[in-house]
């Protein structure tokens, strides 16, 4: 029905929902052996990451990449595309350019999430709009000749105060007005900041490019209080074919989290990950 894959980072982070693991490969291993079919990779710097082990890695235990993350950037260096310095937002660009050259090795989408940043005291709130507006524009082209899509998250209000709903993000998608653009929903900001998840995802329609999943706790599907029936229906009305990736609260351990994840995917879609 929809692939699932669980994000991962083996960079050391502060970003709670990003699972930084030590043993990259046990890790691989373990995601192969419950059913997954991907890994999002959540990246602070591109230049780190070992392509080739990497690489081979993945096709040991034959797991693709949907996404890389780049929240990372923001949390542990403060680059962010909608900083007042300009020095800051064109280290911003440059970074987010060398993570589209990675998602160019598996033909993952790149997600702007957490590095737009947040507004800095004096900005007004269109001044970091159009400044993400321009960096939209910069970054779609050289994405699409890399065959890369950019997924723009809408986040919850702790966390940004820049675009928390699905309509404000399709509102400036369409305002940027390329196909490589499009919007990634996380059911737990969805459900801090929407009416209704399933409308969310419906306000998304056909741009929507991806998914993240977690529960109303940040934690694994199951072990919180939504329910996510009738944001899978959603997806199925809106004709969705992508992936559902675990970005989750590795609590009480990584391992369990992954299992749970796992155990809800053949629960609520009726079969085993395919």
């Amino acid at each position: 029905m929809f692939p699932l894959a669980f994000v991962l980072s083996w960079q050391p982070t502060r970003f709670e929902a990003a699972a930084a693991v030590e043993d990259l490969e046990r890790a691989l291993e373990q995601l192969r052996g419950l059913g997954y079919q991907g890994v999002e990779l959540a990246v602070r710097d591109p230049a780190a990451v070992p392509v080739g082990r990497l690489r081979a890695l993945l096709a040991r235990y034959d797991l693709r990449v949907p996404a890389i993350g780049t929240g990372q950037a923001w949390v542990e260096e403060g680059l962010s595309l909608t900083h007042p310095d300009s020095a800051v937002r064109r280290a911003a660009l440059a970074r987010l350019e060398a993570h589209l050259d990675l998602a160019a090795e598996w033909g993952a989408q790149v997600i702007i999430g957490l590095i737009r940043g947040r507004r800095m005291a004096g900005v007004e709130a269109e001044r970091a709009r159009g400044w993400l507006m321009e960096a939209l524009e910069h970054l779609a082209p050289r994405a699409a000749a890399r065959g890369v899509r950019l997924a723009l998250e809408p986040l919850n209000r702790r966390e940004t105060d820049l675009l928390n709903t699905v309509a404000e993000v399709r509102a400036l998608v369409e305002a940027v007005g390329h196909p490589n653009v499009g919007v990634l929903v996380d059911t737990f900001h969805a459900f801090l900041e929407e009416p209704s998840i399933e409308r969310a995802i419906e306000e998304a329609g056909d741009r929507l490019f991806h998914v993240h999943i977690a529960d109303s706790n940040r934690r694994a599907p199951g072990w919180g209080g939504l329910d996510f029936r009738p944001a899978l229906k959603a997806l199925e009305r809106i004709g969705y074919r992508g992936w559902l990736s675990a970005e989750v609260i590795p609590s009480p351990t990584l391992e369990a989290a992954m299992a749970q994840v796992a155990r809800w995917a053949r629960e609520a879609l009726g079969a085993p990950p395919a």
